[in-house]
């Protein structure tokens, strides 16, 4: 389990709503056994909520693992662009956790997006703010015929998750009091000649500066 995950305030919340839901499950259960219809039914009622709550804080919890925390300007990714041809260039992302890739991209310009995934106010207060993950890298032509019928390169820039909390609130209205995924954001640059570029993620947007 990752480190993080182990102490993110809502992992460790959905241990323990689990192990109060079971505890209140087997207790109605138990009364159940003794004829205690009532104590049954409250005592089994409360389990199945609390093992609701800590099934949903657990989900939240492993959907915003691999978002970066956004609360300022931040560099997102190092960028080496270099042509290779007629609209043809590689480009080698150095991203913050210190991965690396190398893509052979199509285009006249380097594209490139993001997820944010902004919370609101009351989600706020347990903690969970904007974040972040860069979602794909493309080519892109500026002649809009070109972009049409010319050979496209689209790579994926996240990492594979047990929980996409993001599409998850795409299809459940439940997170909705939440959680608004419906921001993304996008930005892109020419690559005419070797460049080093910083892309940059605010609680804006992205964008993508060379380096000096």
């Amino acid at each position: 389990m990752p480190s993080d995950l182990a102490s993110s305030p809502l992992f460790v919340a959905a241990v323990l709503l689990g192990l109060f839901g079971a505890v209140f499950f087997l207790a109605g259960i138990g009364a159940l056994f003794r004829a205690r219809f009532l104590r049954f039914t409250l005592r089994t009622l409360a389990g199945l909520l609390l093992l609701a709550l800590g099934a949903l804080s657990g989900t939240v919890a492993l959907g915003v693992q691999g978002y970066r925390a956004l609360t300022r300007e931040v560099v997102a990714a190092h960028l080496s662009v270099q042509p290779t041809g007629p609209q043809r260039f590689t480009s080698t992302f150095r991203f913050a956790d210190g991965r690396q890739a190398t893509y052979d991209i199509a285009g006249d310009e380097i594209y490139v997006d993001a997820r944010i995934l902004k919370w609101k106010p009351i989600a706020n207060l347990l903690g969970l703010h904007t974040a972040y993950e860069l979602d794909r890298v493309a080519g892109r032509y500026r002649d809009i015929q070109q972009e049409r019928i010319a050979p496209r390169t689209l790579y994926a820039l996240g990492l594979d998750r047990p929980v996409d909390l993001f599409g998850l609130r795409r299809r459940h209205a439940f997170l909705e009091p939440l959680l608004d995924a419906e921001y993304g954001s996008a930005t892109y640059v020419p690559v005419t000649r070797p460049a080093e570029l910083d892309l940059r993620v605010s609680t804006t947007g992205l964008l993508m500066r060379e380096v000096k």
